[in-house]
């Protein structure tokens, strides 16, 4: 994401440096009996099983539960895992008013169930159905508690139908994004359950299909790749299915006065840009580098993961540029504000697009685990950059700045593998400096460790092995000790959990700086990454 910012439970107690044979998974303070992940999808299991042995035990409770994340401890529910959603909105052709919708889940418990809830806000509720009978439905806060008529057995496969509405006047925290012509979404981080309900954490993947019906004149464009279209009259019902699972914050569905532009990439991909109906020339030209971006990324790391790619351009002040799978949002003023270099622009652009490998198609274990969708996302920015800029794209240079600034951000917002909680009311808040530069120093140095060959096969193997699935932190330092031969926790635990930034290798000479002041009146830049690029007037963009 390029954006705005994300925080914990305990402090670490200390690395482990004496056994080549210790647990590799010491290195993650919050799965302090983490094990290697060798299956690449459902790893969601993990926090759920736990949380579904204790849910078996007692009576649950009306409550949010939450699966015990620590960013957002009521995100998400124990008990059972989504395989599809199939979700159908109505709009109006009025960005201001309520949608109908229906939301279909179905799903497989995990644990013996009596009750059980969805993650859903912003939006009221008609009816529920489980399993084609009447279930009944209480709202706890943003929970939506569900009693089904019968009990529900392990392993128990289930289908949920939820009539509700899904509202697009909310003005925090993400979900509806209202733009000049319509709507897009931005879900990230805690925000999927304000468009629909769902179970909203990114460690239960889940396939997705979207059935949008307008009034004829927009355009609906989604996740995946189109289905068919059907016409009532004035109204046109257009359906998009994903081939590949997908995290609830990945969502996106663009209404709008739009128009698609197509293209083939790399092995003949489908690519289709969304784009305002006006001022499209101005556009146009960014729009057609995406088939070498993305040549660039496969000689890097591999294939690309998904069945299409495209860049959505919102005619909105966001304030960032969200990875949503397949279809990356954007904010229009980053391609038109001229002072810009081209080398910066396109550099945001393969921020958002090397995310598809780095957080889509691997997505984060839980929200401490952020720092793998950053610190990689702004890794190949930065490498994209050096090779298409000026001097001012030097990735040594803008490491050598964050190695002065990490000691400051690890302050402010917590250590990469250990942020900090976000502010009350402000969830995008964990994405602070530290998890996109300060992020990326990790991999810097952890490059220098291994020498080139050894990250850069690291780098095939993370996104080949985990694939269409979901890793953490503890997953990381097991595959890159695989890779080098030597355990790695614990250099990687003082370079992640560490309160100060250890000796960079290579550059004994670095030298971080003490903690700096926020920047005027106090408030964080909204683009982290962007601290680090020195062009005059360039504005601060990134969330992803």
């Amino acid at each position: 994401m390029s954006l705005p910012l994300r925080r914990p439970s305990r402090e670490p107690d200390g690395p482990v440096l004496d056994r080549a044979t210790a647990d590799r998974s010491v290195a993650d303070p919050e799965r302090p009996r983490a094990r290697r992940s060798r299956a690449p999808r459902r790893v969601a299991a993990l926090g759920l099983a736990i949380a579904a042995t204790v849910a078996a035990a007692a009576p649950q409770p009306a409550d949010p539960e939450g699966i015990g994340d620590r960013l957002f401890p009521t995100l998400g529910n124990p008990g059972y895992h989504v395989t599809s959603y199939d979700i159908s909105l109505d709009y109006s052709g009025h960005n201001d008013r309520p949608m109908d919708a229906v939301t279909v889940i179905n799903a497989r418990a995990t644990s013996n169930l009596d009750r059980f809830n969805l993650d859903f806000a912003d939006g009221s509720v008609r009816s529920v159905q489980v399993d084609g009978a009447p279930a009944k439905h209480e709202q706890a806060g943003e929970h939506l508690v569900l009693t089904p008529a019968g009990h529900i057995s392990p392993g128990q496969n289930l289908r949920i139908v939820v009539h509700h509405t899904s509202d697009p006047r909310g003005k925090v925290n993400g979900g509806w994004i209202r733009t000049n012509d319509g709507l897009a979404m931005a879900n990230q981080a805690d925000a999927a359950h304000r468009v629909f309900p769902c179970n909203d954490h990114p460690s239960d993947k889940a396939y997705f299909t979207f059935h949008i019906t307008a009034p004829q004149g927009l355009t609906v464009v989604a996740n995946g790749l189109p289905v068919g279209a059907g016409t009532r009259g004035p109204r046109r019902t257009w359906t998009y299915r994903t081939a590949h699972p997908m995290a609830t914050e990945l969502a996106q569905v663009s209404i709008g006065r739009s128009s698609v532009l197509t293209r083939r990439g790399p092995h003949g991909l489908p690519l289709r840009d969304v784009v305002p109906a006006t001022g499209q020339r101005a556009l146009t030209r960014w729009l057609a580098k995406t088939p070498e971006q993305m040549a660039w990324m496969e000689r890097k790391v591999g294939p690309y993961p998904f069945e299409t790619y495209g860049v959505l351009i919102a005619d909105a002040s966001t304030g960032f540029e969200l990875e949503t799978q397949t279809l990356s949002l954007f904010e229009k003023r980053l391609f038109t504000t001229v002072q810009l270099p081209d080398w910066y622009v396109e550099s945001v652009m393969v921020h958002e697009l090397s995310h598809q490998w780095f957080g889509d198609s691997v997505s984060p274990r839980r929200w401490s685990d952020v720092w793998l969708n950053e610190a990689h996302a702004t890794w190949y920015e930065a490498l994209y950059a050096q090779e298409k800029g000026d001097q001012r794209a030097s990735l040594e240079a803008r490491m050598q700045r964050a190695y002065q600034a990490s000691d400051g951000w690890r302050a402010e917002g917590g250590p990469p593998a250990l942020p900090k909680l976000p502010d009350h009311g402000r969830k995008i808040g964990i994405f602070r400096p530290m998890v996109y530069d300060g992020s990326a120093l990790v991999l810097y140095a952890l490059q220098h460790k291994m020498g080139k060959a050894g990250f850069d096969r690291l780098e095939r193997e993370w996104v080949a092995k985990h694939r269409d699935g979901v890793a953490g932190t503890a997953d990381f330092i097991s595959l890159a000790s695989d890779i080098y031969g030597h355990n790695l926790s614990g250099f990687l635990w003082e370079w992640l959990y560490g309160a100060k930034t250890p000796p960079m290798p290579g550059h004994p000479e670095w030298k971080a700086q003490a903690a700096q002041k926020l920047p005027v009146n106090g408030k964080k830049p909204r683009s982290a990454e962007r601290l680090m690029v020195t062009t005059p007037g360039a504005p601060h963009l990134h969330k992803g």
